[in-house]
């Protein structure tokens, strides 16, 4: 069985790399059992990806020509929504899907027996080419790896319920109206969707939830699958190596060794990810335990003004593009910290989690499905700074703290691990390709 997954970048953002870690988890378990055949075609890449896209790995944009045109088709999506867009800061959070590639026609799509779609937007595939792969006949999974499929165009809803009827007065956009930008796209969706024979696969009860709620996707099959991870790489290590990756100076000797929390993101200063509830939490942990000796790790892009006014020390990470120092980051903390105010199923956390490094974070999205309250981590109410605090307080003042990252490192393997969720899916396309 030949599936072929598409997906617009291959290491670039969350939904990227849970797309690679999918394909390379079925590659995994059908090269010994041969169940599946599995390519990952890949719409653009950076340079550094192109030296090492791994096997099974086709890029749409494999010459100049190629990256030039997948370029552009980047640009005059952006520049469709610019005159729409409210201000800068929506400005690469709602996708029109103008603009993209014709797929119909390349060898992986021709061989493949099921397609599986994940994130396909930015000038990958346009409504239009949505369409076009849909009337191939082939069956269709979908991982959902935010709102986008059920929406009028947003990634995020951000608290709006329009996609429940149909989208309109969008807050994503300058002018807001009963038949905005959000709303046409919303019927060229009912469009592409009328016929489609898709089976979506949310990683999160929360997602399947507001997936089903839709009106776009209310009658469609849905199959919760969570993401895979690669155990045997992202594990527990040793501190002092963790340390000696990083570059983190070894205080052991001198006996001040101090209790490390981790903060980690694609863009640190994205509001979504809730940096500021995390450094209000920090100041009051420091107001309430002010003999606590604690270092702050953070990686990920940007850097937050609030970073300045922290009153403990910083080390800032930069982004760490090996899998090696993501995984240092992890086993070099105490605890990780994941305010997101709305989120999916967060990599940061699967990962965390496999290195054996509890999870502090708030009741939102798929979080609670990962985090057990005092078992692996710490559930925070959404927005309440104290309960991070407290979170935090509770995860370094453990009495056996060494229990905490055990059950977060089997709360992992039962869920995440390569053979449980690539069988998942192979079950799954088992039945879809059975009728």
């Amino acid at each position: 069985m030949r599936v072929t997954h598409l997906s617009t970048y291959h290491l670039f953002g969350g939904a990227a790399v849970a797309a690679n870690r999918l394909h390379q988890a079925l590659s995994n378990v059908g090269q010994y059992d041969g169940s599946v055949e599995s390519t990952l075609l890949v719409g653009t890449s950076n340079r550094q990806e192109k030296h090492r896209p791994g096997p099974g790995v086709t890029y749409l944009a494999n010459n100049f020509l190629a990256e030039q045109t997948a370029f552009g088709r980047f640009v005059a999506e952006r520049l469709y929504f610019l005159p729409y867009e409210r201000d800068r800061s929506v400005r690469f959070q709602f996708s029109p899907a103008a603009f993209g590639a014709n797929l119909n026609f390349h060898e992986a799509i021709q061989q493949a027996d099921i397609l599986h779609l994940h994130w396909i937007n930015f000038g990958f595939l346009s409504l239009d080419g949505l369409r076009a792969l849909f009337e191939l006949g082939k069956p269709v999974v979908w991982t959902l790896h935010d709102q986008w499929a059920f929406t009028g165009g947003c990634h995020y809803s951000r608290g709006c319920a329009h996609f429940l009827t149909h989208c309109r007065q969008c807050p994503y956009l300058k002018k807001p109206g009963e038949q905005d930008l959000s709303y046409r796209i919303f019927e060229q969706k009912k469009t592409v969707f009328a016929n489609a024979n898709v089976h979506f696969t949310p990683p999160s009860r929360w997602l399947s939830d507001e997936g089903i709620r839709s009106t776009l996707l209310r009658n469609f099959p849905f199959t919760i699958i969570p993401y895979a991870i690669d155990q045997r790489i992202f594990q527990p290590i040793d501190r002092q190596e963790a340390n000696l990756r990083l570059e983190i100076p070894d205080s052991s000797s001198s006996g001040l060794t101090p209790a490390r929390v981790l903060f980690g993101s694609a863009n640190v200063t994205d509001t979504r990810k809730g940096f500021r509830y995390f450094a209000e939490a920090l100041q009051l942990l420091h107001q309430q335990h002010p003999a606590l000796n604690l270092e702050v790790l953070v990686f990920g892009k940007g850097r937050s003004y609030l970073l300045n006014e922290l009153p403990f020390t910083v080390r800032h990470l930069g982004i760490l593009t090996s899998e090696d120092a993501i995984v240092a980051a992890y086993n070099a903390a105490d605890a990780m910290v994941v305010p997101s105010l709305e989120d999916n199923l967060p990599n940061t956390v699967i990962e965390s989690l496999s290195c054996g490094t509890p999870v502090i974070g708030f009741r939102t999205g798929g979080i609670p499905e990962m985090v057990d309250h005092q078992q692996n981590g710490y559930l925070a109410d959404v927005g309440s700074a104290q309960q991070l605090a407290d979170g935090i307080a509770f995860v370094l003042n453990h009495p056996n703290p060494e229990i905490l990252r055990q059950q977060a490192r089997q709360s992992a393997q039962e869920r995440f691990s390569e053979a449980v969720v690539a069988r998942q899916h192979i079950e799954l396309y088992d039945k879809l390709m059975n009728g």
